[in-house]
């Protein structure tokens, strides 16, 4: 059995748009249903959402049934131990929140490499090799595994050029909402002064040869990402959805 290719990370490397859907719902059921929407990726959200690890490893399971959409996991933290248990369930797209600084962001790339490169821990037969039935697993799975770091506070964004020259971040997905709050603009992530912020920074990740996200559920914003070359956004979640969908069809009738 051969490592299966993460299309994800080598359409983002070549500058290719990917959209996502977030599930913040914690449940396999929905992710199902999502990953067998067409979205390039699905967001399965550990650090905002109430899943823990056993419910991340059920909707990676129900991601393969429902659909080729790519899983990206958020983690919680930044906590090593963890970032090795989510590689051996299986995930080989991680999203790390609240990086600011350069030695962060090299243990990351650390934490996801087995040695001479890093320090992850060695399992003979994690689901991430299909129990052991992809022999080449330990040798070859870093050319799969995509990390994405979080830039989320002015720290970071003082960072951002140097933290983008690090060999194993391959993206940087802006958090809206935590930069909003840094930048002085708590709750309000679509503030002028924080959209250009945003657009800066993205400008500069690219610059730097590395690919940019971003979470916006504001069309014409979302437009404006994608123009100015944004490559990973997520363009909605689980929860808005349900919710503005359950009201608006009530106000149908109401």
């Amino acid at each position: 059995m051969e490592l299966e290719q993460n299309h994800f990370k080598h359409a983002i490397l070549h500058g290719r748009t990917q959209l996502g859907i977030w599930t913040q719902l914690g449940s396999e059921i929905a992710a199902e249903i999502l990953a067998g929407c067409g979205y390039d990726f699905i967001g399965l959200d550990a650090e905002h959402g109430p899943s823990d690890y056993r419910d991340i490893y059920a909707q990676l399971q129900a991601c393969a049934a429902g659909g080729p959409t790519q899983p990206m996991v958020r983690l919680p933290n930044q906590d090593i131990s963890l970032i090795k248990r989510y590689l051996d369930a299986g995930v080989n797209t991680l999203m790390v929140p609240q990086v600011d600084t350069v030695e962060q962001a090299r243990a990351l790339v650390s934490a996801v490499r087995y040695p001479p490169h890093g320090i992850r821990g060695y399992c003979g037969a994690p689901r991430a090799s299909k129990f052991g039935r992809i022999k080449d697993y330990a040798t070859a799975c870093d050319r799969e595994i995509c990390l994405i770091v979080m830039p989320e506070t002015t720290a970071a964004l003082e960072n951002l050029d140097a933290m983008a020259a690090i060999d194993g971040v391959d993206a940087f997905f802006i958090g809206p909402g935590d930069l909003a709050a840094s930048l002085g603009y708590i709750g309000q992530p679509m503030h002028p002064e924080v959209v250009k912020t945003i657009e800066e920074a993205g400008r500069r990740i690219r610059a730097a040869g590395k690919a940019a996200g971003i979470l916006c559920t504001d069309e014409a914003q979302t437009r404006r990402y994608i123009e100015l070359g944004f490559t990973m956004i997520a363009i909605g979640s689980d929860q808005g959805l349900m919710t503005k969908g359950a009201e608006q069809l009530l106000a149908k009738f109401s």
